[in-house]
């Protein structure tokens, strides 16, 4: 292989070499301050830190971008460039000089700074150290070689992602910053669009609808779940992918979008597709939806249940979960069913506190393994439950991340006994870095295991009683006055049927678990 920068001895470049630390982690999926900060616990590649010095790092991270932006500026000048690199890390203390030709391309010098910013964090913080058995550094120079001829930013962009792939973990990724923006959102629980959560059909490939914002554009014009995206703004959506297409119906408050919709099984008819204008409008996501089913217990009495779905683990999961049990605490509820079914998962901080809302005391939530094999239980700190009613959790395969680390937070500290089927199997943690130019890089940082150290990852969490997927076409004797209501759909639900079974169960044993 000829060398990168044949000249770099015989003449040097413009400018001399800049030692970038490279950014923190913005966002990470780490516990909140509610855990302690130990010398032990920020020892960890992903940190568990203090307030303050979170924000050191931040304002350190801010000021040391500048300096790589003023060096790239540069940069730019030169046929070619060296790069130093030095990791503030324990147990990366060194310094490594890359070499490499720098685009006259002013986009894809700037995509060239990306990727040394995507690399640098990948060789400090990924969780295996062999980089799935290659050499890292050589990766970065084969990556800056086929980048070097390339005349846009998103053919430059492909490279990094080709680079990440090699990894072998399709959790550590690069994402645009559109698409990044579009995490942000779905995160803090703002957006501005019609309300609509749309997900694509494995079997068929086709947009189908989620579910819908209670009260939202798209609830109100009788857009249901189950109904198939046809068209957005007169555009087939006919291989269209998931993202592109939450893109397109979101968009400036006050703007209108136009979708056709099926609904039906029948495909082939087309008196089943309509079309809809929706107003666009600020939706305030809320990750729970509640509801208090009434149930008759085997000795007679009418007691309540209180139904909990979490869909995703957002900011303001736990403090919206705090607020329904209070709420229907004060209904007279004395058991739960919490409904994790078809949940992805989200920011796993959000998972630990929700778990801290059900237990008491120093019990371990979820263990840590990082990229040297240490594992670090995580444990909550005098934490003190907001009920100790009967509690039940619904998973199915769906159920995934920081669900499944609930799950097992719940199941091990013998909190809840776990209904439905096998969870889905991602055991491993990200870290979420913006880079300079808003994009944003996924790394997988550790792995993890339930409180009793059982292994999740590609494994799942198996449940204690099996329930099939069916809803029932009668359901059982009723005492809902309206049989379209969500306590109607509740009580035709199997799984649900089974969760109070075994409600009745823990009551009957005077437990809570």
């Amino acid at each position: 292989m000829e060398p990168l920068c044949p000249n770099m001895d015989l003449k040097p470049t413009p400018c001399s070499p800049i030692s970038p630390r490279f950014p923190k982690p913005t966002s990470l999926v780490t516990p909140s301050h509610r855990f302690p900060c130990s010398d032990r616990s920020v020892s960890l590649k992903w940190r568990v830190s203090c307030a303050a010095k979170a924000k050191a790092h931040e304002n350190t991270s801010q000021e040391l971008i500048g300096s790589i932006g003023k060096g790239f500026l540069a940069f730019s000048v030169a046929a070619a460039a060296s790069f130093s690199v030095c990791f503030d890390s324990p147990a990366m203390a060194e310094s490594l000089t890359v070499a490499f030709p720098v685009s006259r391309t002013t986009e894809v010098n700037s995509v060239q700074r990306t990727l040394v910013e995507a690399w640098g964090l990948i060789r400090e913080t990924f969780v295996d150290p062999t980089f799935n058995h290659q050499d890292w550094d050589l990766k970065l120079q084969q990556t800056m070689v086929e980048m070097f001829p390339l005349r846009s930013a998103d053919a430059a962009y492909t490279k990094i992602s080709g680079m990440l792939s090699t990894l072998g973990d399709p959790f550590t990724r690069i994402i645009s910053p559109k698409e990044y923006r579009s995490f942000q959102i779905g995160s803090n629980g703002n957006l501005q669009g019609v309300g609509l959560f749309i997900g694509t059909e494995p079997r068929t490939g086709h947009l189908v609808v989620m579910s819908c914002v209670d009260g939202g554009p798209a609830a109100r014009a009788g857009i249901h779940e189950g109904d198939e995206l046809v068209e957005i703004d007169g555009e087939k959506l006919n291989g269209v992918d998931t993202e592109l297409a939450v893109q397109k119906l979101r968009g400036r408050v006050g703007t209108t979008v136009t979708v056709k919709v099926h609904s039906g099984n029948d495909l082939e008819t087309d008196a089943s597709v309509r079309e809809v204008k929706l107003p666009r409008e600020f939706i305030k996501l809320s990750p729970i939806s509640t509801a208090t089913i009434p149930h008759r217990t085997p000795d007679g009495h009418l007691t309540k249940t209180g139904y909990v779905k979490l869909s995703a683990f957002s900011q303001t999961a736990a403090a919206d979960m705090e607020n329904a049990i209070k709420e229907m605490k004060s209904q007279g509820v004395h058991s739960y069913i919490l409904d994790l079914r078809n949940n992805p998962g989200g920011l796993v901080k959000a998972g630990l506190d929700v778990a801290q809302i059900w237990l008491d005391g120093d019990e371990t939530l979820v263990n840590t393994v990082d990229r040297e094999g240490n594992l670090l239980p995580i444990n909550m700190v005098d934490g003190h439950a907001i009920t100790h009613d009967p509690l039940v959790v619904l998973v199915n395969e769906g159920s995934a991340s920081a669900s499944e680390i609930l799950a097992g937070a719940l199941h091990d500290n013998r909190r809840a006994t776990l209904v439905g089927h096998r969870t889905f199997g991602k055991g491993k943690i990200q870290s979420v870095t913006e880079l300079h130019d808003g994009s944003a890089l996924f790394v997988t940082v550790a792995k993890y295991l339930s409180p009793a150290l059982h292994d999740i990852d590609q494994v799942g969490i198996a449940p204690d009683v099996q329930c099939t997927t069916e809803m029932l076409s009668s359901p059982k004797d009723s005492m809902s006055k309206k049989q379209n209501s969500p306590v109607s759909s509740l009580e035709a639900d199997s799984c649900v049927l089974v969760a109070e079974h075994e409600l009745d169960i823990q009551e009957s044993k005077g437990t809570a678990s």
